[in-house]
């Protein structure tokens, strides 16, 4: 008997609309943000995924008052923190399941002057230092202290003092804990080489209702004049742009028309345009984007005529978690693509099991895979297969859903960490998908 895999069923052309859960990187920062003010904060458009769910369990057993409004928004309360939660085999082992789980660190030392976390787990896709966070906190007044044979991280301080800093690396989520812990320093902080994605810029403004001051949102150089108290809020999370380009990869596929509803166009940033890069169309029109039925599609040519590399880069610059998406759909492209994964050098491994499924790609070395497109002369074929993280995990959904006969992936739960009902959402499109 299987368990926690899909049996897909490939071939089927999908049609319909599908809305994009709310931004998964978003609501792990948001979320956290949370502990800062004793006062009620809404949240709302909350994707409904493991690592956020689990997120949440982590701030109830801290004492966060948790009130469920509908199955996407709730109010949340921290008046009564328990901090010895901190310190249980409970949260050690909850919190060591998810990265995300790095962000409680700042607000918790902003308002409560310590805090402790066990190293984090996440997608294996390389290393993850979390040096950028515990510098920044460490230049903001933190005592930092790291038990090796625990593996655990304490920092504390008897209050943070604003200061300069740059970043040594352009780190989303180091810069939403140095943010989050600056808010309520003593003086002024200014982060350069800051991260600027648009989940940051949202952490940006809904601090900045809760009372924060903080300048230069969207930009590298964020200023922040700490603030002795924060107070509630209400705030919406923005659709998700990785499920926005993980459809427009269906789409292209399995050479279905689909529409995305609920966009932010100007969210996604360079995200259209890369895959309008592989001859996909897109048509956008009042918060929604179509994806034509497309029988092919081709790779656009450097101007010189040269192969044309896509490669990750901080924002605006293309995201990482779509690269694996990219490679997918270059497979049944016209032309030949060169993928750069610069950021993490084991997320190009799953390539192993699209080269089993047919695909032609040479990997290069951690870093680079070339794909060389089969232009829809030839299908793939369906085989058994495993995500190894969420992103290569849909990546491979989707070949299986463009591929002949039947694939089973196994380890979904990978897949559930950062994409809400997957299959029960595709099959509304058509998709023939069975969860074990």
């Amino acid at each position: 008997m299987l368990s926690d895999a899909f049996e897909v069923y490939g071939g089927n052309t999908l049609s319909g609309t599908i809305t994009p859960q709310g931004a998964k990187n978003e609501a792990l920062q948001i979320i956290c943000a949370v502990l800062l003010t004793s006062e009620k904060v809404t949240i709302s458009n909350i994707p409904q995924i493991l690592d956020v769910k689990l997120l949440i369990e982590l701030l109830e057993g801290l004492g966060v008052k948790v009130e469920k409004k509908s199955k996407h928004s709730a109010v949340f309360q921290a008046d009564d923190i328990d901090l010895n939660y901190c310190y249980s085999e409970e949260f050690r082992k909850k919190a060591a399941r998810i990265r995300g789980s790095v962000m409680l660190i700042g607000p918790l030392l902003a308002r409560f002057g310590k805090a402790t976390l066990p190293k984090p787990g996440g997608d294996k896709i390389g290393r993850r230092s979390l040096d950028t966070h515990f510098h920044s906190f460490i230049k903001l007044g933190g005592a930092f202290t790291f038990d090796k044979k625990e593996n655990i991280y304490y920092v504390e301080t008897e209050k943070l003092k604003g200061c300069y800093m740059l970043m040594d690396e352009i780190s989303v989520t180091g810069t939403a804990n140095t943010v989050m812990a600056a808010v309520m320093a003593e003086g002024t902080t200014q982060i350069y080489n800051a991260a600027c994605e648009p989940y940051l810029q949202q952490l940006c403004k809904m601090l900045n209702a809760m009372g924060a001051k903080i300048s230069g949102i969207g930009s590298n150089l964020l200023t922040i004049e700490g603030v002795s108290e924060l107070k509630g809020t209400s705030h919406r999370m923005l659709p998700d742009m990785i499920e926005v380009g993980s459809f427009i990869g269906l789409a292209a596929m399995t050479g279905s028309e689909l529409t995305i509803d609920g966009i932010d166009r100007k969210a996604l940033g360079i995200i259209p345009r890369t895959f309008e890069r592989l001859g996909i169309e897109l048509h956008f029109n009042n918060g929604s984007m179509t994806i034509p039925k497309q029988d092919k599609y081709k790779i656009q040519k450097n101007i010189d005529g040269g192969i044309p590399v896509i490669y990750d880069a901080p924002w605006p610059g293309f995201t990482p978690d779509l690269l694996s998406i990219i490679l997918v759909v270059a497979i049944q492209a016209k032309g030949s693509l060169l993928v750069h994964q610069k950021m993490f050098e084991s997320r190009l491994f799953f390539v192993d099991k699209l080269i089993d499924m047919g695909a032609q790609i040479i990997l290069c070395d951690p870093h680079r895979a070339t794909v060389i497109g089969l232009g829809r002369d030839q299908r793939l074929r369906g085989i058994e297969m495993a995500s190894p993280d969420i992103r290569a995990g849909v990546a491979l959904l989707i070949a299986a859903l463009s591929a002949e006969g039947k694939s089973i992936i196994h380890n979904i739960h990978q897949i559930d960490r950062g994409y809400e009902r997957i299959d029960e959402r595709l099959r509304a499109l058509g998709a023939e998908i069975v969860r074990h």
